[in-house]
């Protein structure tokens, strides 16, 4: 069990792939309010999910090395906010899709996940099996609005295929 502080990515694709149970061994879920607006513009059920501890949180920004990042990857708001909690709470996991947002993170030394690791860990963590998960990076471009080069997808697929078989 451990804290996860999420950019509205992973929620959003999540909730388009019906996984958020992924996310149900969290012992605390913080979503920013920046990242919680956005999800409740595009996907409003993911913040709903009966299984998840999901805590609003108001994150003020008052790193002045946060903010020079920010500016240099073209974070949004909701990737600073999410950062700014992580300052006050580093030792969370952060849960985001988006790529300058991990490198932001990496390069303050946070754990970062996206979705498809989120998947991969669900396993380990018994919440799905591997044909589960599987299918969910199979049906991906399908029914998720993330965008991944279908070469890196397919290539994930093989690994995972290969690791389980």
């Amino acid at each position: 069990m451990s804290e996860a502080i999420l950019d509205a990515g992973p929620l959003i694709h999540l909730a388009e792939l019906d996984a958020l149970d992924v996310l149900s061994d969290f012992t605390s879920l913080y979503v920013p309010d920046a990242v919680w607006d956005e999800v409740t513009n595009y996907q409003s059920r993911a913040l709903e999910h009966p299984k998840l501890k999901i805590k609003r949180l108001n994150a003020s920004i008052s790193s002045i090395a946060l903010m020079a990042l920010a500016q240099a990857l073209t974070l949004d708001k909701g990737e600073i906010e999410a950062l700014a909690l992580l300052e006050g709470n580093p030792q969370a996991l952060f849960l985001t899709d988006d790529t300058a947002a991990r490198l932001a993170a990496i390069q303050r030394g946070y754990t970062v996940h996206g979705k498809i690791g989120l998947l991969v860990r669900s396993v380990r963590q018994g919440l799905r099996t591997h044909q589960e998960v599987l299918a969910l990076l199979n049906g991906l471009p399908q029914h998720s609005t993330l965008h991944i080069r279908p070469q890196l997808l397919d290539a994930i697929i093989k690994q995972l295929q290969d690791e389980w078989s």
